[in-house]
């Protein structure tokens, strides 16, 4: 860190194998998301958030209902974080985990899924009537050029491929963002920015996902791509994500709250960790302190520490403490 300046960062643990915030929430103010959590939120300068969502068996409980659309997609619309960003990567190390056969992740997988995540088809009009249901799809210029130039830049340091995924053979929004993405790419020249239909990008993730580098799409779109993606590394406990705003960012691994296992030292720590890597790196361009993070990680697994979910041998099986502490120790032997 270069400077001397205090951050303040709103953690919210969620539910499940965190503290039952959200449904502590609903509790004490009948909402998922009260308006002292929106006041914590506007007044920090990052986001570190847990998981939301109750047992599976309690959905139609007034407190859990509607838990992750409330108090989530809520925090969502109140910050307009409209670019979400989805890392996906198989480690080296853990070639077994991939549900995926090992010639076709040979050349390895190293991407990152770029989102829309405000506007397009889920924040459009709904309406029923009758027999009769519509959803309408709606983007203006200004709602795809914001996620656009991030995935730009994000390609620039990486490896300066980009993938525009979209549906223009058939939809005038997805011919939008075809527009935005040759307009925005002029300012790149040295990006080299192909084009590809969804119903192909499923096939080709599974197919050969090491083509991928970057990949851009809508709100609808980036949802099906990123949940597929998901499941290449084999774990979801692996797997972190960030939502950028204007003001504030937020940070969050993609697992589910996970009640069956709340509570009992056998959750997976390391998406939340790399979760709290990515708010180094974009809410306080901490570079050198992400990459410490995600070194030590990286090294421990190298090590053959493993949490539950990442080994099928249970004897070498350590807990979510244990875990935390082996990476923390590895951070400070790398840092000296």
């Amino acid at each position: 860190m270069k400077d001397n300046k205090t951050y303040h960062i709103a953690v919210l643990p969620g539910d499940g194998i965190g503290p039952e915030v959200c449904g502590a929430a609903y509790d004490e103010h009948k909402t998922h998301l009260p308006q002292s959590t929106v006041d914590l939120v506007a007044a920090s300068d990052a986001v570190l958030f847990g998981s939301v969502g109750g047992p599976t068996d309690a959905q139609e409980d007034p407190k859990w209902k509607n838990a992750e659309k409330n108090c989530l997609l809520g925090l969502r619309k109140n910050f307009q974080l409209a670019v979400n960003i989805r890392p996906a990567k198989i480690y080296s190390m853990l070639p077994d985990l991939s549900p995926l056969k090992p010639s076709i992740i040979a050349n390895g997988v190293d991407m990152v899924i770029v989102r829309e995540l405000v506007s397009g088809i889920y924040f459009g009009e709904h309406t029923t009537s009758g027999d009769t249901a519509t959803d309408v799809m709606k983007y203006t210029e200004a709602e795809i050029a914001k996620p656009m130039k991030f995935a730009f830049e994000t390609a620039m340091s990486r490896s300066k491929r980009l993938t525009v995924v979209d549906k223009a053979n058939v939809l005038d929004c997805s011919r939008l963002w075809r527009k935005v993405a040759k307009n925005v790419s002029k300012d790149y020249p040295e990006v080299k920015c192909d084009f590809m239909y969804i119903d192909n990008a499923v096939m080709q993730l599974i197919r050969n996902p090491s083509q991928f580098d970057v990949i851009v799409t809508g709100n609808m779109f980036g949802d099906i791509l990123s949940d597929a993606a998901s499941v290449l590394p084999g774990s979801l406990g692996l797997m972190p994500s960030a939502s950028l705003g204007n003001k504030v960012h937020l940070f969050e691994p993609i697992g589910g709250s996970a009640p069956d296992i709340a509570g009992k030292d056998l959750a997976n720590p390391i998406a939340q960790i790399l979760s709290a890597a990515m708010l180094l790196r974009y809410s306080f361009q901490m570079e050198s302190e992400a990459l410490l993070i995600e070194k030590a990680v990286e090294e421990v697994l190298l090590d053959g520490v493993r949490t539950g979910d990442l080994t099928k041998d249970q004897s070498t099986v350590v807990g979510t403490k244990a875990m935390g502490v082996a990476i923390i120790t590895k951070m400070h032997a790398l840092h000296q």
